[in-house]
């Protein structure tokens, strides 16, 4: 493999994820064209303007803002000079079903403190705190194994004979594999509303909580010891942020220009395939959905030997974009509006397949933080209910107006609101359909792959492809999985690997694997 350091690369795909992968693989000298299909850069970091309002049409909560730091700091650029990010405390409002609410807070006394006070005589705060305990030394443990590295699998994580160390040994063991993250959280907080609003971290990721590894517990450390923040201007600043990034670092910039496929002789990525013919290139970085990467892009009996994984979808979700002519004033930044009861709702979109009945609703007001999203007064109102991913007998062109009612009635009714539809006076929306023919996900999963398994669900397809020479990954559907900080992550380790693999001389042409 001609790789060498100031390789030609193409990054297919401009999300967050392949917009890291390209602004650090320009930062390290490498010839970066970036194509993207849709008419914009940034993905599902979309934004939509309406009627004088304003929305982020897909991620709108940032958290681990080092992450984005260090894809900065490889340019010797600060962040700060390129995003004005604010800190968010409260995190979220919750609202359950039984009409009470409680604020999460970043501070962990105050926290337990609040949660003594909403569930008296049950230890919640102690549970609370030993919750964080274990979700901590998840997040050290992650950061050992799993971060800034490229992963497949168990055997990519722990090297035999260098870490067989009682240490390694002991920290193995207390990812508690076998558990789930339901099951660890309820067994330190004992109030089923609590359990609820902690069983939503792993929300991020798109999985249910009761299928979902502990190790995803690490999400809650993360957040309350990082933050959660606020781009001003939205989340779509950050995609703009990487863009400009990528821009100033030399690299092409190709947005509306769809990779059909790629050129592969003798199973070594050789360029890849567009409307104008094949473009050579020594590398690809893909940030399509890796399954749907091997299927369409690598194809032939790769692409039928992927296909053959037992990969699971996440979750897709119903997103409504609601122009309000009056804000609420009980709203929080981010809020959740909670189901009546966790196991039906996350039994219902993982296991049967179909809209939960009573469902959990995520809800962004930004106008509180950022008035230029909405015209004086008003509010620019973000709903998101996740729904399962695509099955073949759904039709949301035909299932959509009455699932629309059950979220503004559920709305209505727990996130006291009972005067919402007279509010809106602009409204769009996005169906599981729309985000699966808008982004090239698999069967419209926004999160990319379900982390289900206790006991390998923590692991996505690898980085650095075992199966083609020269293609790599990233994206919510590629390691470490989904979530702002994680596919940022995985644009950098992506670009990491292609770049010591260079330097190196390709010599990562002698680790693949020909077993899909």
């Amino acid at each position: 493999m001609n790789m060498r350091v100031g390789s030609s690369v193409a990054v297919v795909g401009a999300g967050l994820g392949g917009l890291a992968a390209a602004c650090v693989s320009a930062a390290r000298g490498h010839t970066v064209t970036l194509y993207d299909k849709n008419d914009w850069l940034g993905g599902k970091a979309a934004v939509l303007h309406e009627g004088g309002f304003r929305f982020d049409m897909g991620p709108t909560i940032l958290t681990v803002p080092k992450v984005l730091e260090r894809i900065f700091q490889e340019a010797g650029r600060n962040i700060h000079d390129y995003l004005d990010l604010r800190r968010l405390d409260p995190q979220w409002r919750c609202f359950f079903d039984d009409n009470t609410h409680l604020d999460l807070m970043a501070d962990v006394p105050t926290m337990a403190a609040d949660m003594e006070r909403f569930a008296p005589n049950t230890g919640a705060g102690e549970g609370y705190k030993k919750f964080l305990e274990i979700s901590e030394h998840l997040h050290d443990v992650s950061n050992k194994f799993f971060f800034w590295k490229p992963v497949e699998d168990l055997f990519d994580t722990i090297n035999i004979r260098a870490n067989m160390n009682p240490g390694t040994l002991r920290d193995v063991l207390s990812l508690r594999m076998g558990s789930s993250v339901a099951g660890t959280i309820r067994s330190k907080v004992k109030d089923a509303r609590l359990a609820q609003m902690l069983d939503h971290f792993v929300q991020y990721v798109g999985s249910s909580p009761y299928g979902a590894p502990a190790v995803l517990c690490a999400i809650a450390h993360m957040q309350t010891a990082e933050g959660v923040w606020y781009p001003m201007g939205g989340t779509r600043a950050v995609a703009e942020a990487l863009t400009k990034l990528a821009s100033e670092l030399g690299a092409t910039l190709r947005p509306g220009d769809e990779v059909t496929g790629l050129a592969i002789e003798k199973g070594t990525v050789k360029g890849v395939k567009t409307a104008a013919g094949i473009t050579p290139f020594d590398a690809v970085i893909s940030n399509m959905d890796s399954v749907r990467t091997y299927r369409e892009l690598v194809g032939g009996d790769v692409g039928k030997a992927y296909e053959k994984k037992s990969f699971e979808p996440a979750c897709s979700g119903v997103v409504l974009y609601l122009g309000l002519n009056k804000r609420y004033e009980h709203l929080n930044h981010h809020d959740f509006v909670f189901s009546r009861d966790p196991e039906e709702e996350f039994d219902y979109i993982y296991r049967k397949g179909e809209p939960a009945p009573d469902p959990t609703a995520y809800l962004a007001a930004p106008s509180s933080t950022d008035p230029s999203v909405a015209p004086e007064g008003g509010e620019a109102l973000y709903v998101l209910v996740h729904t399962p991913y695509l099955r073949p007998h759904h039709d949301w062109s035909k299932m959509f107006p009455a699932y629309r009612q059950v979220i503004l009635d559920k709305l209505k009714r727990t996130g006291n609101m009972p005067d919402l539809e007279e509010r809106i006076v602009v409204e769009r929306h996005l169906t599981p359909q729309d985000i699966h023919e808008r982004y090239k996900v698999l069967n419209g999963a926004i999160y990319g792959l379900a982390s289900h398994g206790k006991f390998m669900g923590a692991f996505k397809p690898g980085n650095r492809s075992r199966q083609v020479r020269g293609l790599y990954l990233a994206g919510g559907a590629a390691h470490p999985g989904p979530g702002m900080p994680m596919v940022m992550m995985s644009g950098w380790i992506a670009a990491d690997a292609l770049d010591s693999d260079a330097r190196q001389g390709g010599a990562a042409g002698s680790e693949v694997r020909q077993s899909a």
